[in-house]
């Protein structure tokens, strides 16, 4: 193999620099490679994940803005065909609503539609999910799936309604996800499996990113993602406001403010690096930017912020464990 390859390498180049074997075809050190390319191609291309909704049915018990966004995600992605959703709600308006923007049936008979479906997804408020679980659990088996994103209801609250076992995956989302940017945590009940998780992963990521946390964690990803949109609104309330206490127009202080806060999320995001590192650059020794991160220092500015997101998590356990 070694004397083919040198005696390749002497042969002269034809026009424009290109080599060529007598007789055509490839030099055997270009072939030999191209096979082990080939060889490990298993291990260099990482296979995509199997579409696990394929052959699934699912009903959405409650279309709100959040149980309105996942169904638009996954039928804009394709994860599932529009002939597979099945939506209910107890406001027949809601339901005309999202029957005429997504092409999908609705009902207003959970138990109808859960006995249709592979997939439940409980998008209703925490104060009402007993009765439905209550209204569906005689017609839940064993083989179906249920994602909750029913903010401080546990997997341990729904299996015990519902009185046997089944597969229950919670998630905490967050509003993004009305705009394809969410950050949701999920976390999987006692009875699901690998599969299971996947399904709602699945789900989730056509909204957003999902991160799979213990279901004890998911208190601290409530105070934080969940609840976290509101803390980035209230600082651009404020900048806002102090844009309009200097005359400057509201038009043009929400297009600054929007950038500049959608610009700093950006370099976070995409170079890599720190925030104390990007805070770093962007203040000067005696600059405006210094003089007013010290006024947030003397004020206990990070501290207060720390503090408030730790009294959401533990607001979030009390609700919780009732």
């Amino acid at each position: 193999m070694e004397q083919n390859d040198e005696k390749w390498m002497k042969e002269k180049r034809r026009k424009g620099g290109e080599r060529r074997r007598p007789g055509g075809g490839r030099p055997p050190f270009v072939e030999r490679r191209k096979g082990e390319r080939r060889k490990n191609s298993s291990a260099m291309v990482p296979k995509e994940k199997k579409n696990l909704w394929k052959e699934k049915r699912v009903v959405f018990i409650g279309c709100g803005n959040m149980g309105s966004a996942l169904i638009s995600g996954i039928l804009e992605s394709g994860l599932i065909s529009k002939d597979k959703v099945l939506v209910t709600d107890i406001r027949p308006k809601r339901l005309e609503y999202i029957r005429e923007k997504e092409g999908v049936s609705t009902t207003e008979d959970n138990r109808e539609a859960v006995e249709k479906s592979n997939v439940i997804v409980l998008a209703v408020k925490p104060q009402v999910i007993g009765r439905v679980l209550s209204e569906i659990k005689d017609v839940v088996t064993g083989d179906k799936v249920i994602i909750s994103i029913a903010a401080g209801i546990t997997t341990g609250f729904i299996e015990k309604a519902l009185g046997k076992e089944v597969s229950v995956v919670r998630v905490m989302p967050n509003t993004p996800a009305l705009v394809k940017t969410g950050a949701s945590g999920l976390s999987p009940g006692k009875y699901a499996g690998e599969q299971e998780e996947a399904i709602a992963e699945q789900m989730m990521r056509r909204v957003g990113i999902v991160v799979k946390v213990p279901e004890e964690m998911l208190d601290a990803v409530t105070a934080l993602s969940g609840s976290g949109p509101a803390y980035i609104f209230y600082i651009i309330e404020s900048l806002i406001e102090a844009g309009m206490e200097m005359r400057l127009s509201e038009d043009d202080v929400r297009k600054l403010v929007g950038q500049t806060v959608l610009g700093a999320v950006r370099m976070v995001m995409d170079t890599g690096e720190s925030p104390q590192v990007l805070r770093a650059r962007v203040t000067s020794p005696g600059g405006t930017t210094e003089a007013a991160l010290k006024y947030l220092e003397k004020k206990g500015f990070q501290k207060i912020l720390i503090t408030a997101v730790k009294e959401a998590a533990i607001r979030s356990k009390e609700l919780s464990t009732g």
